[in-house]
């Protein structure tokens, strides 16, 4: 039935070619290496178009492509003919299409899985503009060309497109100062909306009386289309170019927004504009490694100082706090004290130096940092972008002294062409000092963690120490999940959380960070022998597999990790009680014995926190039925007892 899908796809395909060449509109067509997705260019009336579908079921009806330049000063001054266009892709001509495809395997440094497949089919179109003015002086070129090129990936999992510049053969440095590429979906689609990285989701229509749409939103841009699909839009490889935010042109049409010009210096790529496709929401979770694809590959020849783990922040800043929350480190299986805002002083002050300890503190730095090294504790430091950006060349080979093992990069200014470069640069040199980051506020990632693993995790989300409710817990894998970890800083102990603890239990396993904060605004001392936080104790932060098994955006979410030969899963519900049913044969090895964990929410018990335990000796394949409390949740944990 695949075959003759996929033969009537290339019917279909020639037919339109024919017809394209009849009536005289260029067409380039590319399939996914499934042939599931069609991504369509044409040039229609001087603008850049395309089409995209998935199944024959259409994603985008159409869209615009390409960029506008504002070239004119330089042009004059240069003595090259001034571009008069308003639409400066107006006017391009296809002077070539190049194709290509890549199948291959790549480990992470660290990640949601062991290895990645990179498969995709790749096409180039490369566009030419002017040319024809030939007024070269002594060897100089003063002709108005152009030179561009639109490349476009289709992944099994979803389509991306990217613009690169060829090095200009007249000199031009171009000032970019607008994104034409837009989205235009049918009728009836919705999304979850973000004005900003740390808000909530609004579930909001596509129409431009709805005012959530006064402001652009944040990338990924998940939607579910009036054809029942789920599709994510988003942007990938971002390093040294502006933000790109998703604006509401028009009634079901979504336009790439930059946050400012940029100028740029030929040759040059912009970042990945992406299009993800479901069936069902939870095919997007599964589908979200095609970020990662979108980057470069690793530019650490060394990463064994790199090291994931789970992490407690001390917010008392004493020496005395600090000593004995590397004890508990040690005793409850987390890696990392991380001193938080104020240990070098006020960090909203310019005045404040993150290069020593403030005097109203008490800590020796290196004292702290050669106790915890004998416990097998490392320390990270909260440092703000104001004393970063003052001081950074100074205090990372003194940090590195110390003994620091991360910086919790707070405050960052991101958005314009200059703090992005700034801020990708000072992870770059943090690398070269083996120090990880965790970068705070309002940064998204784009997948740039592949290339520098050293970036292990960022905020860029409404966290856990807003006391959100379970709804946006579990809109949270759908949405912002989609474009890497967070650091969402689960609670447990604290009485403003508006979930349950096994709602919080689970958080580990379904929200993923390589650097994970446990027991946010908890002290040393609260932890008081509760069975279920043995599962934090065991639970790491990277994986070799994972599987997100079911859920609805908004409702619950349930996400099976693999590390080594044992399994968690972690089940999180909304505000609504359910019953849901885990098939263990969709994630255990077949046939063989386990011994299972399972903490589930329990009112009836007369405990502090109210979390059942069990532990049972079950066989792969059978078939799990947990009743969740609303805003509960459940966390499992199978032990393969068959080596």
């Amino acid at each position: 039935m695949n075959d003759i899908h996929k033969f009537l796809r290339r019917c279909s395909l020639v037919c339109s070619l024919l017809m394209a060449a009849l009536t005289g509109h260029a067409q380039e067509t590319l399939l996914s290496p499934d042939g599931k997705f069609s991504f369509v260019f044409a040039q229609k009336k001087g603008q850049l178009t395309y089409t995209l579908s998935y199944s024959d079921k259409t994603v985008i009806e159409q869209g615009e492509l390409g960029v506008n330049i504002d070239n004119h000063l330089v042009e004059s001054a240069m003595g090259i003919p001034v571009d008069t266009n308003r639409v400066w892709t107006k006017g391009m001509k296809v002077i070539n299409v190049s194709r290509r495809s890549e199948d291959c395997t790549w480990k992470p440094t660290y990640g949601e899985y062991a290895q990645i497949r990179d498969h995709y089919n790749e096409m180039t179109i490369h566009l030419m503009k002017g040319g024809s003015h030939d007024n070269s002086d002594n060897g100089y070129d003063k002709r108005q060309q152009y030179l561009f090129d639109i490349i476009v990936r289709a992944y099994d999992e979803g389509v991306a497109v990217r613009y690169h510049f060829p090095e200009a053969t007249n000199g031009l440095f171009m000032h970019i100062t607008d994104d034409l590429t837009s989205f235009t979906l049918a009728p009836g689609a919705v999304a979850w909306h973000y004005a900003w990285a740390q808000s909530h989701a609004e579930r909001v229509p596509l129409l431009k009386s709805e005012p959530a749409w006064r402001e652009k939103a944040e990338r990924p841009l998940t939607l579910r289309l009036a054809n029942s699909m789920y599709a994510a839009i988003g942007e990938a490889a971002l390093s040294d170019f502006v933000r790109g935010k998703l604006q509401l042109a028009d009634d079901n049409q979504l336009k790439m927004d930059l946050y400012d010009s940029a100028d740029i210096i030929t040759a040059y790529d912009m970042p990945w504009r992406y299009i993800m496709v479901g069936e069902k929401p939870v095919d997007l979770i599964n589908n979200k490694q095609m970020v990662l694809n979108l980057n470069a590959p690793c530019q650490i020849e060394d990463t064994s100082w790199i090291r994931p783990g789970k992490a407690f922040r001390v917010c008392r800043l004493d020496m005395k706090t600090a000593m004995e929350a590397v004890d508990f480190c040690t005793d409850r299986g987390l890696q990392y004290i991380e001193l938080d805002a104020g240990w070098y002083g006020p960090e909203m002050k310019m005045a404040s130096s993150a290069l020593k300890v403030a005097d109203n503190r008490d800590f020796d730095m290196p004292k702290l940092c050669q106790y915890a090294k004998s416990k097998g504790i490392g320390v990270w430091v909260y440092v703000n972008q104001r004393a970063l950006y003052q001081d950074l060349d100074r205090i990372l080979p003194l940090y590195n002294k110390w003994g620091i093992s991360g910086i919790k990069f707070g405050f960052v200014q991101i958005g314009s062409q200059e703090w992005t470069t700034w801020l990708h640069r000072a992870v770059r040199k943090c690398a070269d000092h083996h120090i990880m980051v965790d970068i705070h506020d309002e940064y998204r990632p784009t997948g740039w963690s592949r290339t520098y693993p050293n970036l292990m995790t960022q905020e860029g989300i409404g966290g856990n120490e807003e006391m959100p409710d379970a709804e946006h817990n579990t809109v949270l894998p759908f949405t912002r999940f989609l474009c890497g970890p967070a650091d969402y800083t689960p609670c447990y102990f604290n009485g403003r959380v508006k979930n349950t603890k096994a709602h919080q239990l689970a958080m580990p396993v379904v929200y993923y960070s390589p650097i994970t904060f446990l027991y946010w605004y908890d002290l040393p001392n609260v932890y008081k022998g509760e069975t279920e936080l043995d599962f934090w104790k065991h639970c790491p932060t990277v994986w070799d597999e994972s599987k997100a098994l079911d859920g609805e955006i908004g409702e619950y979410i349930v996400q099976a990790r693999r590390s080594g030969t044992e399994w968690f899963v972690g089940a999180m519900n909304g505000l609504q009680p359910r019953d849901i049913t885990i098939n263990t044969a969709d994630f255990l090895q077949h046939g063989k014995r386990y011994r299972m964990e399972v903490y589930n929410d329990d009112p009836s018990l007369n405990t502090r926190t109210k979390v059942s335990s069990a532990v049972m000796n079950i066989k792969a394949g059978k078939t799990l039925r947990l009743h969740l409390q609303a805003s509960g949740g459940a966390a499992l944990r199978f032990v393969l007892m068959d080596k």
